[in-house]
């Protein structure tokens, strides 16, 4: 009884977390829905992507079958979710609201991070939960810090754009194929000669919040 508990407990807690950083990307996407439609653009609304129905933000390309592939051959996983779509001449400020509305994915990530290390806290001795916790503390910092890499097409290169002068801006968001290709081959080198670029890129400021959550 004592074995079957123990392999529950660990299944247990992946399946949960799984679950878990699964509805968090879906709320990260969500986020950006809303704050679109909060600045003056409904287009993601009327394609039903403030719904938390998982089906409406899978991509089943980016988010199932990349992964995998990644998973097998590189050892990594990587990803993503159906892009919500915008429509930025609808906003009152071009630049403004479109890093507004791409800064709320990584700023949702941050929150649901520290909600479960104050669910952690608020749980001592209980140690599954502390792990679960531990785990979706780690992967939404994950998220948030990755999303923000300002490369196109991640968030972190329209929060960049904010700042960039009109020429600029429209000559750097239109890199995000670029962008893409780029950051995927650059994760899958790292992976392959075990530089572990990213990693080393964001785990600095990860391991710095989750110290400042009392995770450290």
């Amino acid at each position: 009884m004592g074995q079957f508990e123990a392999l529950l407990a660990r299944y247990g807690v992946n399946v949960l977390v799984i679950g878990l950083v699964f509805y968090s990307i879906i709320l990260h996407e969500i986020s950006h829905a809303q704050v679109s439609l909060w600045l003056g653009d409904d287009t993601a609304k009327r394609t039903g992507r403030l719904s938390l129905n998982p089906f409406k933000h899978i991509d089943w390309f980016g988010t199932v079958i990349l992964p995998l592939l990644m998973y097998f051959t590189a050892g990594v996983v990587y990803g993503y979710a159906k892009p919500v779509p915008l429509n930025p001449y609808n906003y009152r400020n071009l630049k403004r609201d479109t890093g507004l509305t791409a800064l709320a994915g990584p700023a949702t990530n941050l929150l649901i991070a520290i909600l479960f290390a104050l669910f952690f806290h608020l749980n001592p001795g209980a140690m599954f939960i502390q792990q679960v916790c531990l785990y979706v503390v780690f992967f939404n910092l994950l998220l948030a810090f990755f999303n923000l890499i300002p490369i196109p097409p991640l968030d972190g290169s329209k929060v960049l754009g904010m700042f960039l002068t009109d020429e600029a801006y429209f000559k750097w968001t239109a890199q995000e194929r670029r962008g893409m290709l780029f950051l995927f081959g650059l994760i899958m080198v790292s992976s392959l000669l075990r530089l572990n670029i990213v990693g080393r890129l964001i785990m600095p400021p990860i391991a710095f919040v989750m110290g400042l959550l009392g995770l450290g």
